[in-house]
């Protein structure tokens, strides 16, 4: 019987890479960086103060595995979900008989449906997935409320998450993550500690579940629908952008087109609480977050 023991990363990959290629139109770059890994398990640990022993953990994309293992040694319930064929041979074939908890759920992530119960997500994202998946992290969230999620992912994807760098960061990204996590930045990862290397830096991230007064009563699905339509051409005005109807209005409840350009042509005529004469000839990367959260809300009174 495999020990968790006598396993490394480092065997993990040159185990899989025995048999298989990491395939590049799936994203696959295998973190074999064990500093990496110790880092990640810590961040989990220290992101409420809990062990994560007994924790159930999402893994999306496992790869080789060696994230996995550094769960496993912490005694987690992993479940990790895998659409490679040739990873889920690999992973099956060594952590099958391993003591410990691990469910292998072999499928695209994006639709298979998530175990109930996770309390942490932990994962190495495949850099082509990281919109969508943070997408099914939010609806995942609003039914089964997380503890804490650790991703690793592209860095300069990381920064726009957290709109770190000011109006260029900001954008329909980061504004909607902002309603429900605090989006904090934390170790930048080399090319190195990845076999093969990716062409670009990668940042590990923490994303905290947080409950703001602001959003309260809330429509988040017309805020979303908002701000990208406004970011889908930044470099025009605001009233050029509200002037026209979101491709999207209609699916949100009793909204439609002649309700929207009433309410856009009342407010476009005045400053709302909290804006300046002349703010309808912003752009809309201009605009604080607290804004779009007042002007959503002055949109969607009666």
């Amino acid at each position: 019987m495999t020990q968790i023991e006598d396993l490394s990363p480092r065997l993990l990959i040159d185990l899989f890479r025995d048999r298989f290629h990491p395939k590049k139109s799936l994203g696959q770059h295998l973190l074999v960086d064990s500093e990496v890994i110790d880092h990640t398990i810590k961040l989990a640990c220290k992101s409420d103060n809990k062990p994560l022993e007994g924790k159930k953990i999402l893994e999306i994309g496992p790869g080789a595995g060696s994230l996995t293992l550094g769960l496993l040694k912490e005694k987690s319930k992993v479940f990790a979900i895998e659409i490679d064929d040739d990873a889920i041979s690999h992973l099956d074939r060594i952590f099958k008989n391993i003591d410990g908890d691990f469910e292998l759920i072999h499928g695209d992530a994006l639709s298979v449906k998530w175990p109930e119960g996770i309390k942490k997500i932990i994962s190495n994202i495949p850099y082509q997935i990281s919109s969508p998946i943070l997408s099914k992290i939010g609806q995942y969230h609003s039914q089964n409320p997380l503890e804490s999620i650790i991703l690793l992912i592209q860095d300069e994807f990381a920064s726009r998450m957290a709109m770190s760098d000011g109006e260029y960061d900001m954008g329909p990204l980061g504004l909607n993550l902002w309603l429900d996590f605090n989006i904090i930045l934390d170790k930048k990862v080399h090319p190195s500690s990845f076999i093969p290397q990716p062409k670009v830096n990668s940042r590990l991230i923490i994303m905290e579940p947080v409950n703001r007064e602001e959003t309260k009563e809330l429509d988040k699905n017309l805020f979303r629908i908002i701000t990208k339509h406004c970011f889908s051409n930044r470099r025009r005005k605001i009233s050029t952008l509200l002037s026209k109807v979101p491709s999207r209005l209609s699916r949100v409840r009793n909204w439609h087109k002649s309700r929207w350009k009433n309410k856009i042509k009342n407010i476009l005529n005045y400053n709302p609480p909290g804006f300046d004469s002349g703010w309808t000839d912003l752009r809309p990367d201009r605009l604080t977050v607290q804004q779009w959260i007042i002007l959503r809300k002055e949109i969607g009174k009666p």
